[in-house]
């Protein structure tokens, strides 16, 4: 405890001398003996802007080093915790290091994968970038493949486990003396920034999310991401795939190689939509920097060490209120959070229903370029205070993701119309998992082995059947007594059922 203390002191101090503790608007309102004692640290000539960053307060974060870079980028998706203002400035921190000597990535790559630089590539360069958690250097193997070899920074993981036990201190003690800290949970804020840091400290983690999403997106149209090398990869090394491309913020390059950017805008937002709603898993850090464009005209993902996953329900809960935002049933989007256990059963669906309505209604009324989910989502979490809805850290960090997404997408079309472009994803994955088709993946989802099949499987047919059934008898009642079709419909509906039920178990 002693430990947090001493570096929460010295952070404060660090703050303080950048003039970045309290934003102006609130040093007024601050104690006495506060305001005395930011004085008294400030004597003297007080801390410069430096290493590219635009304000005092990422200028401190990045003096203070690469856990504190990584809480600034954490708190930018936080507004609800730090206010707007703050949370603006933050999105400018930018996380840029000089890179670590040329021998010290190479003695690492050789302790980390037990063969001298010279027998594992048959070239080695310099870094072509560097952060605070590692750097990159572009190689070559001896069977000619080019590839990127990532290597963390020596000494960061120790770092942030004194960091990260000095934040959780911090939040526990917000917890305990504080009603708003208890409602915005920064125990568990802090648990979710101490597990994504984890993933980034290991490079096995990050290799795993680069080839599940892979996996996943393998048929997805207009979107790939590099291939994992495994022999070259561990713990703290990670090589992939080299690919050649143009960046995402080089938009009149991509305009001068007469690439539709309109269409590109829409695989912008729609990959993201896919990986996040179907898949559960998506890059949660999409920005202009982790994507280009390569010679065949792919979108192309980068520098998976963010990621976020959402559970079945969290999707389901994402895309019915996006859906039911796109089609205005406001009164089904209230149901949704009732269910989801998101807000409290001692609130009034109607009235929260009220207070939608006067979030979307607004939106859709302007024009298609100014229409925005993001927007949507952040106003939906603002308004969620006014009902007692404990904050979902999963859902800020992709609606963090989605801002950042929609603005890529939108320096590709200004008029990007968000909805018509996601409308398409969000209604189709309902529609399945919804429909008979989603009742026996659900079954078999859940089966586990073969056994549980068995006994699950003819459930979810029965079900299934059921809704077969009760769409003949709709069919019956407008046709003919000796028609035979219901019946022909029913059979055929129930065999394809079977047929579906058994590809997805033996050849998905």
């Amino acid at each position: 405890m002693l430990g947090s203390i001493f570096r929460l002191v010295h952070a404060g101090f660090v703050m303080a001398r950048y003039d970045a503790l309290l934003p102006p608007d609130q040093v007024a309102n601050a104690p006495l003996l506060l305001r005395g004692a930011m004085k008294l640290v400030q004597f003297g000539k007080a801390e410069t802007l430096e290493g590219g960053q635009n304000n005092q307060l990422t200028a401190a974060l990045s003096r203070l080093g690469p856990s504190y870079i990584k809480l600034g980028q954490f708190l930018a998706t936080r507004p609800d915790v730090i206010g707007a203002k703050r949370a603006f400035e933050l999105k400018a921190l930018q996380d840029k290091l000089p890179p670590f000597p040329q021998k010290q990535a190479e003695a690492i790559v050789e302790s980390e994968l037990g063969k001298p630089i010279s027998v594992l590539f048959k070239s080695f360069g310099p870094a072509i970038a560097a952060a605070s958690i590692a750097q990159v250097h572009k190689a070559v193997t001896h069977d000619g493949h080019t590839v990127a070899v990532k290597i963390l920074r020596p000494g960061v993981d120790q770092r942030f486990a004194n960091d990260i036990q000095s934040f959780g201190f911090a939040a526990r003690m917000i917890e305990r003396f504080s009603t708003v800290g208890k409602r915005l949970r920064p125990v568990a804020a802090v648990a979710m920034l101490e597990a994504s840091m984890l993933q980034e400290l290991d490079l096995r983690m990050e290799a795993a999310a680069l080839s599940e999403i892979g996996q996943n997106s393998k048929d997805d149209p207009g979107f790939r991401v590099p291939d994992v090398f495994w022999a070259y990869s561990s713990k703290r090394v990670l090589t992939t795939q080299w690919i050649s491309g143009t960046p995402m913020a080089d938009v009149e390059v991509l305009r001068q190689r007469g690439l539709d950017l309109h269409a590109l805008g829409d695989t912008v937002i729609q990959s993201f939509l896919r990986h996040a709603i179907r898949d559960g898993f998506f890059h949660a850090d999409m920005h202009q920097g982790n994507l280009i464009v390569d010679e065949a005209g792919t979108l192309v993902a980068l520098d998976f060490g963010i990621t976020g996953r959402l559970s079945e329900p969290d999707r389901l809960f994402l895309a019915e209120i996006l859906y039911g935002f796109i089609t205005r049933n406001y009164r089904r989007i209230a149901q949704v959070h009732f269910d989801a256990g998101y807000v409290p059963e001692t609130e009034d669906v109607e009235t929260f229903a009220q207070a939608l309505r006067a979030i979307g209604e607004p939106i859709m009324g302007l024009p298609a370029g100014e229409i925005s989910m993001s927007r949507l989502l952040t106003q939906l979490f603002e308004v969620t205070d006014h009902f007692n809805m404990q904050t979902q850290p999963q859902l800020l960090l992709l609606q963090k993701t989605m801002v950042v997404t929609e603005g890529v997408a939108r320096t590709l079309n200004p008029e990007l119309n968000i909805w018509k472009t996601g409308e398409p994803v969000v209604r189709g994955w309902i529609e399945r998992k919804l429909g008979p088709l989603g009742k026996i993946e659900q079954a078999l989802g859940s089966a586990g082995t073969l056994s549980g099949l068995a006994l699950r499987l003819p459930q979810a047919l029965a079900e299934a059947h059921g809704v077969m059934r009760k769409f003949s008898a709709m069919l019956d009642q407008q046709s003919k007594p000796a028609s035979p079709w219901p019946n022909r419909l029913l059979g055929i509906s129930t065999l394809a059922l079977v047929v579906i039920a058994v590809k997805l178990v033996f050849y998905r």
